[in-house]
């Protein structure tokens, strides 16, 4: 379990793009999950879309990125402090099935496929109260900084 100090060593991202609040369970090399409470306070809400409120699904691939860099690094040993990041590198067979919505609790979980030389392959899904909201793989590149 980690709370939002934890995160942030293990992700450079910062207020407003630390999509990650809560990893509730991990095993190195394995598996990851965690999750993000939505708020109306997202400044991303401010134009998407100011009448009827949706969570951008380009942010919710973003947020499943971070925590499959997190799995990356806890994979490997590392940190941000050891001068790595993980970089999204890509994301393929994304599908959207509703939208997220202020109030929503975005429960993310990640499978790592595979990782060779710094590059990670992850099998991620985002969930609300138990309803596949999204599902993607998502790569991630550990480099140097």
């Amino acid at each position: 379990m980690m709370n939002i100090k934890d995160i942030m060593e293990y992700l450079p991202h910062r207020y407003p793009f630390l999509l990650v609040d809560r990893v509730t369970e991990s095993e190195k090399g394995q598996f990851i999950k965690g999750y993000k409470n939505i708020s109306l306070n997202e400044p991303f809400f401010n134009g998407h879309f100011p009448n009827n409120p949706i969570m951008p699904g380009v942010l919710i691939i973003e947020a499943m990125a971070q925590l499959s860099g997190i799995l990356g690094f806890l994979t490997v040993g590392r940190k941000p402090s050891d001068g790595v990041v993980q970089y999204l590198a890509g994301s393929s067979k994304a599908r959207f099935k509703r939208p997220v919505v202020p109030g929503d609790r975005l429960c993310l979980e990640s499978r790592m496929i595979s990782g060779k030389r710094g590059i990670y392959k992850f099998e991620c899904r985002a969930l609300v109260d138990d309803e596949v909201v999204c599902v993607a793989e998502i790569l991630t590149a550990e480099r140097e900084v």
